[in-house]
């Protein structure tokens, strides 16, 4: 699991990104967020823990959760 910070959230998209340790910028999406946190509620800065996925367009973070 990698480690890292929300940077920016699009609340009225659904998306967001997280700033990895390593300094790479992840995309997620609402829908790849643990059940522990609620999109509507999450805040920039916070710390996360999460997965990194291949997808079409490129890797991108799932199985968000507190860190």
């Amino acid at each position: 699991m990698a480690n890292g910070t929300v940077k920016k959230l699009v609340s009225d998209r659904g998306f967001g990104f997280i700033t990895a340790e390593d300094g790479k910028d992840y995309f997620f999406h609402r829908d790849g967020l643990d059940s522990s946190i609620d999109f509507d509620r999450l805040v920039g800065g916070e710390k996360v823990a999460f997965e990194i996925e291949s997808s079409p367009r490129g890797p991108r973070a799932v199985k968000v959760q507190s860190a």
